[in-house]
């Protein structure tokens, strides 16, 4: 990795991090959250045929995670585009992208993404929550995972030869599981090897962020290049 200190890897190739701007750092621009689809409470108005159109905006905002459309933002490149394009316009320089493996990561579309808008994209390697965790995630030792995911940032990620800039974000419940625990552990392996920042999804729960703490510095992590997001939900 000595070629890139001092540098940033985005989905385009390395950077000088002085040249990176305003920066977005927890984004996702192609992910797929339909895991945590869920029914509308007791006593909701019913899903309307199209929630999209304004006279359903109410109903959408209220019940975010009701529809499984809107959970799936796989098919919204265009209007990402111009977001993104906006954004720059705005002076936005880069987004560090956090959709790792099991909600769908897709890198072809995030280089395609930085082509067509000027903005630096960093994507994220690792994997996120144990319910989107494959039978053969469960299966990895802590030493392949580690693989895995040093692989991602130093040759590329999902069969391509894009690879990653950041670890994560890297997802974990409450109570944490055995399977999220060993990503945990390979996670800060990886992090002692490569020397890059990693992202954190805590479970939700108060006790979660101090324990994948614990976890991430007997591992070796480094604790000072560590994000714990979403800790205001």
């Amino acid at each position: 990795m000595s070629s890139l200190s001092g540098k940033v890897q985005t989905v385009l190739g390395p950077v000088d991090a002085d040249l990176l701007g305003c920066t977005m750092t927890h984004e996702h621009l192609a992910v797929n959250a339909s895991f945590c689809d869920f029914p509308a409470p007791p006593g909701a108005e019913p899903e309307p045929e199209n929630p999209f159109q304004m006279q359903h905006m109410h109903w959408l905002r209220q019940n975010p995670y009701s529809c499984r459309e809107n959970l799936q933002l796989q098919q919204e490149t265009g209007a990402v585009r111009d977001e993104l394009l906006a954004y720059r316009k705005a002076g936005g320089g880069s987004i560090v992208e956090n959709t790792t493996t099991g909600i769908d990561r897709d890198l072809p579309t995030l280089k395609q993404l930085a082509k067509d808008t000027g903005v630096h994209i960093i994507a994220g390697a690792g994997f996120y929550i144990d319910c989107t965790h494959s039978d053969a995630t469960r299966k990895m030792s802590v030493e392949k995972l580690t693989d895995v995911i040093v692989s991602e940032v130093l040759h590329g990620a999902d069969g391509t030869d894009i690879r990653c800039g950041v670890i994560g974000e890297i997802g974990t419940s409450w109570p944490i599981t055995d399977s999220e625990t060993k990503v945990l552990r390979a996670t800060a392996h990886a992090q002692a090897q490569l020397g890059c920042p990693v992202i954190i999804h805590p479970g939700r729960s108060p006790a979660a962020p101090a324990e994948i703490l614990r976890i991430l510095q007997e591992a070796g992590g480094d604790i000072s290049k560590t994000v714990m997001s979403h800790l205001d939900r």
